[in-house]
């Protein structure tokens, strides 16, 4: 299924421009050490998901009241007109404050029902039916139905009069029709099969439901003034300095203790671009939660605080993107498998990784992260072999003579990612290739990954979940927002039958083939997948939050359960909960 040729070439380009930059990341992790011993401890140190949240198993019982303070990394200046939003991973916090969606990721691996009671499909999955839950109210005390569903649904794909949805045109482009079947029943029909339907119902957080009031707004009351039917409400927005919410307390899932969701009080977003700002701003009080990705702070700051009884920590890689090098494969010289093999041969990603990351995060073969269906061991990606490195380099200029094998790699502002293109530049030199540092601002980057003005540059992108979400970077066919603008017609076809293919161990083979493919292809030279950290006060604690909502959420929930379909995702790519976090009192 290739992406709608009928539109215009400037509106391919504008939502091209939307979606990278929702999902561009401008960070890869710290840049200071050059110990190439560095953080070879980190696996051992209790800083992946298995050792948990620390401080929650001795926190005892949930106490009300109090308000979070979270250093977000970015400020989301495009507002919260959700199906026209441009949102990163501090935007997707802010959703997840105050939107629910219709599904949510578990820690199976799958997507649960959460303002749906149940997402069900026909028997050949071109039909999906959607039952929402009695009961929830937005914001404003308008009723979630049918009907507004429906209307956000049509917004997002862009088939609703005042909204103009770009990023999610091209994401929900299988969405045949859209119809109410009932009071609290929406029928999808999809264009073609559509196994992994429920993944594109939560998008990485971003399908939140909005009112029908917000839906209706002129552009800045749209953006400005969010109405959803989260855990808070939306009080008041400084750009750049602070966005407020108050606890929604006829919130429609129900605690232990018989009250509402949220256990705080309310919540402030405050923008700090700057993690080492967040990370003082966390020690002397003024943030009681902040995020990150510094891979160096992670294993040496924050543990070391943490290991003091100073902050709590939760460290995850499930479901994590891949930080890589980005290879355009429409020009010299990486128009040539050869020349992108020789790259990877040449490229020791360990070392690197030690040196910009203290080595904290999983050295990436494939796109696929090791808890995604679609992960291979050993999928084929060359290894760190600098004789291969040079046979590939005279093959290649004994077939094409006077070509160059020299190349641009085009890196942002963010010192983390100059150091990183700087050690490939190192690397590189020292078997014969000559690369230059071209260093731009992020929007100059965006515009030439979509133009495919480069050679090569350094991204990050493809958050975990299920693989069917990846169609729309890599389906071929003049795909806009395929950045590496290749046409695999075999990768197409695998892309193709996995959206399809209701049988689960078919389905994982059919990825498991996607992951193979990606890699002895070089369709991008994967590095490392990406560590997030939630680093809070001592006193703030319950990070994933409660289980996931059962058949009567307006009854008290359960505080734990051994069902992983019934429990949060453990991944934090994409934000996580916040209607759970507690503060001691």
């Amino acid at each position: 299924m290739s992406l709608r040729a009928s539109r215009s070439t400037r509106r391919l380009k504008a939502g091209a421009l939307i979606l990278a930059t929702t999902m561009l990341a401008a960070s890869c992790g710290g840049a200071k050490s050059d110990d190439p011993q560095a953080g070879s401890d980190s696996k051992s140190a209790g800083l992946n998901v298995e050792a948990g949240e620390s401080g929650l198993a001795d926190a005892g019982e949930p106490q009300r009241g109090g308000k979070l303070i979270y250093g977000v990394e970015a400020e989301s200046t495009a507002g919260f007109c959700l199906a026209e939003s441009q949102l990163a991973i501090s935007g997707m916090l802010v959703v997840r404050a105050f939107f629910d969606t219709l599904t949510v990721p578990n820690a199976e691996g799958g997507y649960s029902p959460y303002l749906a009671k149940s997402v069900e499909p026909n028997a050949d999955y071109t039909e999906w039916t959607i039952t929402l839950r009695e009961g929830i109210k937005f914001h404003d005390g308008s009723k979630l139905d049918a009907t507004v569903v429906k209307n956000n649904l049509d917004a997002y794909r862009g088939k609703y009069t005042g909204r103009n949805s770009l990023l999610f045109s091209f994401v929900l482009n299988n969405i045949a029709d859209v119809t109410v079947d009932g009071p609290l029943v929406v029928k999808v029909k999809a264009a073609k099969p559509w196994v992994s339907f429920p993944a594109f119902l939560y998008s990485s957080s971003r399908l939140g439901i909005m009112a029908q009031a917000q839906l209706d707004a002129p552009g800045d009351a749209c953006a400005n003034k969010p109405i959803g039917t989260g855990p808070f409400k939306f009080v008041s927005w400084t750009k750049n300095q602070k966005l407020i919410g108050e606890a929604n307390k006829d919130y429609w899932q129900i605690a232990p203790d018989g009250k509402p969701y949220p256990y705080v009080d309310g919540i402030e977003f405050r923008p700090a671009p700057d993690s080492i700002v967040r990370s003082q701003s966390l020690e002397s009080g003024v943030f009681n939660i902040i995020h990150s990705t510094d891979g160096e702070m992670i294993s040496g700051q924050y543990r070391e605080l943490r290991d003091d009884g100073k902050v709590n920590m939760l460290v995850s890689e499930a479901s994590a993107e891949v930080s890589f090098i980005q290879l355009n494969h429409s020009v010299a010289p990486f128009n040539d498998l050869r020349m992108r093999q020789a790259l990877a041969y040449a490229s020791d990603r360990p070392d690197v990784n030690r040196r910009v990351n203290a080595g904290l995060p999983t050295i990436a073969d494939s796109p696929f992260a090791p808890d995604s269906m679609g992960y291979v061991e050993n999928p084929g990606f060359p290894q760190y072999d600098v004789e291969k490195t040079r046979a590939l380099l005279e093959e290649y200029k004994a077939e094409n003579p006077g070509a160059e094998t020299s190349f641009t790699i085009t890196s942002t502002t963010d010192p983390a990612i100059k150091r990183i293109a700087e050690l490939i530049q190192q690397r590189a030199s020292e078997v014969g290739i000559d690369i230059k540092i071209d260093t731009v601002e992020q929007a100059t980057l965006i515009e030439r990954a979509i133009a495919g003005d480069y050679q090569a540059m350094v991204f990050r992108n493809y958050p975990g979940g299920d693989p069917d979400i990846n169609y729309v970077w890599w389906y071929g066919s003049g795909n806009p927002v395929n950045f590496g603008k290749w046409d695999d017609p075999e990768l197409n076809e695998l892309l193709d039958a996995g959206r399809s293919e209701p049988d689960p161990a078919k389905r994982k083979a059919i990825y498991q083939d996607v992951s193979r493919r990606m890699a002895t292809q070089v369709h991008g030279m994967w590095a490392w997948f990406t560590p997030w950290a939630i680093v809070t006060a001592p006193n703030v604690h319950n990070i994933f939050g409660p289980p996931l909502p059962g058949p009567d959420a307006s009854k008290p929930g359960e505080a734990t359960t051994d069902d992983p379909t019934m429990q949060p995702s453990q991944g934090l790519a994409t934000g996580h909960p916040l209607l759970g976090l507690w503060i001691e009192q």
